[in-house]
């Protein structure tokens, strides 16, 4: 890890996330997270089931840093699944607030969840334009 340029502190937030958890709710299954070496990316590794279909997927989590420039400001992901579908999301927890925007930061579509005292779980709800959404409880496991 780079002293001069170590990860944000927004990025180290997210260190709660680090295990597997069992999701339930509108997805089924597990996703896990786990820091690249040097910590200033998080990948999340997904096994869910949704609408009857399997998602399994990758997300690549962490402020963007272009060669020669200051990272970026928010923490910023992209999902890639094995349909080749790719999304983009952004990324806040504060206190025990987790919000995910769909695409950019104010986004209408977006998760906005709360851990419970001990951080073994957290729950809350999907929110798509137009309805849609759905609620979804991750446990530590």
């Amino acid at each position: 890890m780079s002293e001069t340029n170590p990860p944000s502190v927004e990025l180290r937030a997210l260190e709660r996330l680090v295990g597997t958890w069992a999701v339930t709710g509108g997805a089924e299954g597990t996703v896990r997270y786990e820091w690249m070496p040097g910590r200033y990316f998080l990948i999340q590794h997904v096994e869910l089931t949704q609408s009857g279909e399997p998602v399994t997927g990758m997300e690549l989590i962490g402020n963007l840093r272009p060669f020669g420039e200051p990272a970026g400001k928010d923490v910023v992901s992209r999902y890639y699944d094995s349909n080749g579908n790719t999304f983009d999301y952004v990324y806040e927890l504060v206190g025990d607030k987790l919000t995910i925007w769909a695409g950019e930061r104010g986004s209408p579509a977006y998760f906005e969840g709360v851990f419970n005292a001990d951080g073994t779980s957290a729950t809350g709800d999907w929110v798509y334009p137009g309805g849609g959404g759905y609620t979804s409880t991750m446990t530590r496991i």
